[in-house]
């Protein structure tokens, strides 16, 4: 073998070697250290929302039973020709409060009767009053005594102070107030309520000046007595 071949051979051993060989693996690089655990989220629990308080129950007037009238009686030395009145009214809106003790109420001055023929014998006023007469009482109320236009409404506000004590019941008539302690018969049953009495007032206390004419030889009594029988349910 020549020189040449040897040195091929030793060559090509090398050759074969190096590709059997296997290369060592790289470093391995260092492990990196775990991230922290993300922080627990701390939640603050709201608080427990309060409910709204229940509204409290309110009682309705019921106008279908209920009743404000007011007997006006004649005075003045020529009271014989004249006539005793009873106004009243039926339509009555408004609500009882049975926890606070309290009533508040209204009825319109043009919604008022006059004169209906059940409520004179009630009243004890036996002589019934012509048609004419009774619309000329009406105008006459309501336009040359209580200024209906101006003051439509009368509102009433009444609170129960103690159980068997007068009910104080504040008035507005006329645009004037008045406070009055009116001793009442009331009863409660099956969820309603019903209150009634009676009570002595006086137009001048209102403001009001009783109608007359003649120089007041005819006119109407400055007292003028109601009576209410209410219910609420």
């Amino acid at each position: 073998m020549t020189h040449t071949n040897f040195t091929f051979v030793i060559f090509a051993a090398l050759l074969s070697l190096s590709a059997c060989s296997q290369l060592p693996p790289p470093a391995a690089a260092p492990a990196a250290a775990p991230a922290p655990a993300p922080a627990a989220a701390v939640v603050t629990p709201s608080p427990a929302a309060t409910p709204p308080a229940a509204a409290e129950p309110l009682l309705r007037i019921d106008s279908t039973q209920s009743l404000i009238a007011v007997t006006v009686r004649r005075g003045g030395v020529l009271a014989r020709l004249g006539h005793d009145h009873v106004v009243a009214s039926h339509a009555i809106s408004g609500t009882v409060s049975p926890s606070r003790n309290i009533a508040d109420f209204t009825f319109r001055l043009d919604e008022m009767k006059v004169d209906e023929a059940d409520l004179r014998q009630t009243a004890g006023l036996a002589k019934q009053p012509s048609a004419d007469a009774i619309e000329g009482t009406r105008y006459n109320m309501l336009n040359k005594v209580l200024d209906a236009d101006r003051y439509p409404l009368v509102q009433v506000h009444a609170e129960r102070v103690a159980i068997g004590q007068p009910l104080q019941v504040s008035i507005t008539l006329h645009g004037v107030t008045r406070t009055l302690a009116i001793p009442v018969e009331l009863r409660e049953e099956q969820g309603a309520i019903n209150v009634k009495g009676t009570v002595n007032l006086k137009q001048t206390d209102f403001g009001l000046t009783p109608f007359s004419v003649m120089a007041g030889a005819m006119s109407v009594q400055d007292q003028m007595e109601l009576r209410f029988d209410l219910t609420a349910r």
